[in-house]
């Protein structure tokens, strides 16, 4: 029997209680929870206790539900789903589960979902999954399913996934037999997706700098020339957390007789002289390492490694015989581990870049190569004690349990930047919540500086910040090879991205412990309408933020590029510039080159970093909490020593609207892995006019901003703050906004003067839109002002 060591075998739990067991002749009906059910059929009565590829855990408490017999028919009901079975081989006529309530929430085998009403409304019953891959994506490509769905039940089908042994290898399935499960939740989706955690595995808890942004690039660095990249980066107070070294960080130029160059293993000593002092300067420059690998080729003659990966492998080296990539069997899987790549870690690698390409074919029926290497190389990267990482594509559901995802090589278009943050949001719906994009697309394609700053800023926003591009002279993402105006938003961008690493953290164990993925489509917000599905490129990001990507150029006129949002009941306050809106309907955002639409809820609390505390790696020595006004708030920030079994500090931060106070709660739990005192700035976004009691404090008008500065404050004690003046949200300061925007429009003097006219008459909103509607104004114009004058409906 083949075996796995112990550190390669994942822990599960794939019992389920025998109480929550309905078994029948060649059947097996399993209730999960009153929403989850699994369906099995035998031909043989024997049923799948052992976990799968893609379930780990059957062990839930047991729900309430009735069961019906009558003769070999079964009959189950929970307050959720009714599953009618009248006995025999599976088939729409003689199993059905119904859900939903309406007539189109049914499913039955083999049966696709059908809805007239979705068809009409252009909506999917299903609503998606994700891909395996991007690469060579121009725009959109079609999605595997999700486990989400607009109507009735969905389909989570593990009939052939292969089964996990107690030895941590794989075995088939029964020919002939079925293993699926229904996900009958309705539109509550989140409840669907932790549920989904629950019964295939957890997200894990990604380590601190992968949260930073990463520099990759496909072009053939020598150690002088990164080393400079690095400096430079470092000199323009642009912070990276991960350097990503592409291919030709290995010997590529190789004797034909042994093949191509595309997999290696040996370092290119031409180009890296001294690779282990090289990984060791940036690791004291605060940048992990990760090394692109292309397996597929195996071990060959010219690698450092192969006398002793020969020799394991019972081939005489002095053949110079290959040994063969080949992932099924576990002599080869040790050798490849322990002689490669282990070796390479101790000398300073910290995570690998697995880039397979090459199908989804081994020897073992059924096992996809790409799946194997994604859950050997992330368990085993947990060897050491560290916290694992791996860096690789999506191989089906349960990939989640094996971050970080990448996603491929896109191509460079305004197409592909419009597919990618619904792509992002929508692989959510299978739990897959760490994708990793190429950011600013990677090969072919043109060079445009405002599509190059419009994915910087959605990569702000996304779970990954990854810079890359291809082997091309001409194409490289760093931001001073754009224009002026470009280089400096993206370089804003790319550092306020370290600046939300507290944040994310945070966000990150909540989507670890919680089953709360980062980013999450608009749709799953409680409550949401129909009118939500239609925005795909508006999501979640965290509890506190939402984010309607900007996809297409700027009007060339106005320099405004417009998206639309819709936005949940309550009130909404603008992340950057501090302009409130009423929600509970579905705005246009206007937005130019140096702006992005990122909405805070009232009540909202997100804690930064300090402006020059920008290390993604460890504990800020200072913050800045953003803390949005009009609602009562609170956040619980997440710290810890990034640990594999982290010691975990939390510290609550709450704002009392009506009383008038922020207080720093004294930290909770492990109190050492944080910094015994810290600077600490509290800003108030979105608020009239008001001082802070006995502390320095600052008012922007225009943004309606207070910064409160509380000077070094103790992790033990906390702080409060108390304002001198009862709390409210400020009015917009709609004609100085209109003012400064007709002020860099470029359009005819005449019509800022009219409109400029009518603003600032003092007039009514109703009474002002009617009077612009008037002047017969260009309608993008129109839009953008009424965006303003309107935003409180």
């Amino acid at each position: 029997m083949a075996s796995l060591p112990a550190r390669l075998r994942l822990t599960t739990s794939p019992l389920a209680d025998p109480a929550a067991q309905v078994v029948g002749p060649n059947y097996r009906i399993t209730v999960l929870t009153e929403r989850l059910v699994r369906f099995e059929y035998s031909p043989t009565g024997r049923f799948e206790d052992r976990a799968s590829q893609v379930v780990v855990n059957r062990d839930f408490p047991t729900p309430d539900f009735s069961i019906t017999r009558s003769g070999d028919a079964v009959q189950i009901i929970t307050s959720s789903f009714q599953l009618n079975y009248s006995g025999g081989i599976p088939t729409s006529s003689s199993l059905e589960v119904k859900a939903g309530g309406n007539y189109h929430g049914v499913w039955r085998p083999g049966e696709p979902p059908h809805s007239k009403f979705s068809e009409i409304l252009g909506i999917p019953i299903n609503l998606g999954g994700t891909a395996r891959t991007l690469d060579c994506v121009d725009g959109s490509t079609p999605l595997e399913p999700g486990i989400l769905s607009t109507v009735g039940p969905v389909e989570l089908d593990d009939s052939v996934s292969l089964a996990l042994t107690d030895e941590g290898w794989l075995a088939p399935r029964e020919p002939g037999s079925m293993d699926t499960y229904l996900f009958c939740y309705g539109h509550d989706y989140p409840a669907a997706i932790r549920d989904y955690y629950r019964l295939t595995g957890p997200q894990p808890l990604l380590p601190r700098f992968a949260l930073g942004n990463w520099w990759s690039r496909y072009h053939r660095y020598t150690q002088d020339e990164y080393e400079g990249l690095i400096e430079e980066f470092e000199r323009r107070d642009l912070p990276f957390s991960v350097a990503v070294i592409d291919m030709d960080w290995h010997l590529v130029d190789i004797d034909p007789k042994y093949g191509h160059g595309w997999t290696g293993y040996t370092w290119n000593s031409d180009l890296f002289p001294d690779h282990v002092g090289f990984m060791t300067w940036l690791h004291e420059h605060g940048l992990k390492v990760s090394l692109n690998v292309h397996p597929a080729d195996g071990i060959r003659a010219f690698e450092k490694a192969y006398p002793q990966v020969a020799r394991a492998m019972g081939v005489d080296p002095t053949t110079e015989l290959p040994v063969n990539f080949d992932i099924a069997n576990p002599a080869f899987i040790a050798a490849y581990l322990d002689l490669v790549h282990h070796p390479m870690e101790d000398e300073g690698v910290d995570f690998w870049w697995l880039d397979w390409q090459q199908g989804a074919n081994s020897k073992v029926p059924g096992l996809d190569p790409l799946w194997m290497l994604n859950h050997i190389h992330f368990l085993d990267s947990a060897r050491t004690g560290r916290r694992p990482l791996t860096f690789s594509r999506y191989a089906g559901p349960g990939s989640h349990r094996y971050p970080v995802g990448f996603s491929g090589d896109t191509i460079i278009s305004w197409e592909s930047l419009d597919f990618q943050p619904y792509f992002t949001a929508t692989a959510s719906n299978i739990g897959y919540g760490w994708w990793s994009h190429d950011i600013g697309g990677h090969m072919f394609g043109y060079k445009d500086d405002e599509l190059a700053t419009r994915w910087v800023q959605l990569g702000v926003f996304s779970p990954i910040n990854r810079l890359h591009s291809t082997q091309n002279t001409f194409n490289g993402k760093e931001p001073w090879r754009f224009n002026e105006i470009a280089e400096r938003v993206q370089s804003e961008y790319l550092r306020f991205r370290h600046r939300l690493v507290p944040y994310l953290y945070t966000m990150n164990e909540r989507a670890h412990r919680l089953g709360e993925p980062l980013v999450r489509p608009i749709y799953w917000t409680p409550g949401a309408p129909g009118e939500a599905l239609r925005h795909p490129n508006e999501f979640w990001f965290g509890t506190e933020l939402i984010v309607a990507a900007i996809t297409a150029p700027a009007d060339t006129r106005l320099k405004v590029a417009t998206t639309r949002a819709w936005l949940p009941e309550g009130l909404w306050i603008d992340l950057f510039s501090g302009l409130v809106y009423d929600g509970g309907r579905t705005v246009s955002l206007h937005r130019r080159l140096d702006d992005y639409p990122v909405l805070v809820r009232a009540g909202g609390i997100v804690p930064l970093t300090g402006a020059d505390s920008l290390r993604a790696d460890r504990n800020p020595d200072s913050l800045e909490i953003l803390v949005f006004g009009g609602a009562d708030g609170e956040f619980v920030l997440y710290e810890d020593d990034d640990a594999a079994e982290p010691r975990a500090a939390r510290t609550r931060i709450t704002l009392d609207w009506a009383g008038g106070s922020v207080t720093v709660h004294p930290v909770e739990g492990d109190a050492d892995v944080v910094p015994a005192a810290r600077e600490i700035v509290v800003t108030l976004a979105g608020v009239a006019p008001v001082g802070a009691a006995d502390r320095p404090c600052d008012y922007d008008a225009g943004h309606g901003r207070l910064t409160v500065r509380l000077g070094s404050v103790e992790a033990s004690t906390g702080a409060v703050v108390r304002f001198d003046a009862p709390l409210a949200l400020h009015d917009n300061q709609v004609a100085t906004r209109v003012y400064a925007w007709l002020d860099r429009a470029e359009i005819e003097f005449t019509t800022k003067e009219q409109v400029w006219s009518l603003v600032s008459s003092g007039a009514s909103t109703a009474r002002t839109i009617a009077q612009l509607q008037e002047l017969g104004l260009d309608p993008l114009l129109f839009d953008a002002l009424a965006e303003i004058i309107q935003a409180r409906a």
